[in-house]
């Protein structure tokens, strides 16, 4: 009996996908819960599971525009667990004629086969564990009832040094990894391996669904909102020395890497709480305040730029953010962030330091009425005192919506974040 395969919905406003690409070929066998194929939405890819074991029979092509509740492909059920009876030979009795079975579309892997964890694991962790050839007993989850999420596994199957931990003067906010080679048209626009110009010299690309949704909210939140920016700088002698001092101690401690980042999240959460509208946003002629700090971390991959967040910030230690965030930009890098991940946020940080821009004036993630830029760390003669010292020192820009956060509360909002980095003791003490 056929089960038909159809759009699931994927959140709010989200009405269509594009079937970005197959991971089963028309014919393959699948198992209940296996990824069939990837949907890219104007929000983030996600991987839509088989509802039935069988075979797939596809009725969408790679790159065709689907909508919600549409159906892309069927499963022919059962059909894929054997194959029918051979007939029986002379001298042989049909109950003895062996079956055929169908071959599977790919080998079963070890690694789930020997591991004493396998029959806990979800399709997704299944095929992170398949695909990276890894031992699921020696995983340690950090799920409900210390069940291996999908993170886990991509956290394990990471090197150690996979370079999204900062040393030295690298910059605060670590980035996504480029895939290996790029696979869609704006993916080769960016690698700069343009072809195939006409004979004006241009050459047209549509826009994946994530760009278009970008330029949609970026021009939305210049239309609607009373955007400013303001400007200071921070010394970041205190906080490069106790990294210098303690990030061996920090990694063996808690497994993995101090970076800035968690110094600048904890400073931002504790401005918040003192100038909670820098938190807040409105809505038609009401301002809604937030009671915790949903923290969007900006990350640019090959599709654009992704905001994945970082739920109760304000909850999390040191060691808690530089995970969710090393866990968030390996996520974006491979197009796997949650449509949840990427939602809900109350203020954003993004750093154009890593690019190395000195200074610039991010735009709002609406309906957020803040904005923290960061920009890169240059070593500058100071005047400390009354002699000139060479500090490592960044500039950090406030943009903030001028109709619910008056200047004051900006200015004193960016002050407080410079004193808290400045002095990172007072982080630790809350004062």
């Amino acid at each position: 009996m056929p089960t038909n395969v159809t759009v699931p919905g994927m959140g709010e406003s989200v009405t269509e996908a594009v079937l970005l690409r197959w991971l089963k070929n028309d014919g393959d066998t699948v198992a209940m819960d296996e990824p069939l194929c990837e949907l890219e939405t104007d929000k983030a890819n996600v991987d839509l599971p088989a509802t039935a074991a069988g075979v797939v029979r596809h009725a969408k092509n790679a790159g065709d525009t689907v909508h919600v509740g549409e159906t892309i492909a069927r499963i022919d059920e059962g059909a894929g667990n054997s194959a029918p009876a051979r007939p029986a030979s002379a001298g042989q009795t049909a109950s003895a004629a062996p079956a055929a079975p169908a071959a599977p579309s790919k080998p079963a892997p070890t690694a789930v086969a020997t591991s004493s964890k396998a029959e806990d694991l979800s399709p997704a962790v299944r095929r992170v564990v398949a695909e990276k050839g890894l031992d699921a007993s020696k995983i340690q989850g950090t799920g409900p009832g210390g069940r291996i999420t999908k993170e886990d596994a991509q956290t394990f199957a990471e090197p150690k040094g996979n370079g999204m931990k900062s040393t030295g003067t690298s910059q605060p906010m670590p980035q996504a990894p480029p895939p290996p080679a790029p696979s869609s048209p704006n993916a080769v626009a960016a690698a700069g391996a343009m072809t195939g110009f006409d004979q004006d010299g241009k050459k047209r690309v549509p826009m994946s669904k994530m760009r278009i949704r970008i330029a949609q909210t970026l021009v939305q939140a210049q239309q609607t909102a009373a955007i400013l920016t303001t400007f200071n700088e921070v010394d970041l002698t205190e906080v490069m020395a106790i990294r210098s001092r303690l990030k061996e101690k920090f990694e063996k401690t808690h497994g993995i890497g101090l970076g800035f980042m968690s110094f600048f999240s904890r400073a931002v959460v504790l401005a918040l709480k003192e100038f909670p509208r820098i938190n807040a946003e409105i809505d038609g002629s009401d301002i809604v305040y937030n009671e915790h700090v949903n923290l969007g971390i900006a990350v640019s991959t090959d599709r654009g730029l992704a905001v994945p967040v970082m739920r109760e910030a304000e909850k999390m230690s040191f060691a808690k953010i530089e995970s969710e965030i090393k866990r968030l930009a390996l996520s974006a890098r491979d197009g796997k962030l949650g449509l949840n991940e990427l939602s809900g946020g109350t203020f954003t940080i993004t750093n154009g330091g890593v690019f190395g821009s000195l200074l610039s004036t991010p735009i709002l993630n609406p309906p957020q009425s803040g904005i923290l830029g960061m920009h890169t760390i240059q070593k500058r003669p100071m005047a400390i005192g009354d002699k000139v010292e060479i500090r490592p020192m960044m500039y950090i820009a406030l943009s903030y919506d001028h109709r619910v956060v008056d200047g004051k509360e900006s200015v004193s909002f960016l002050v407080r974040v410079k004193e808290y980095l400045e002095d990172p003791t007072r982080l630790m003490l809350e004062v």
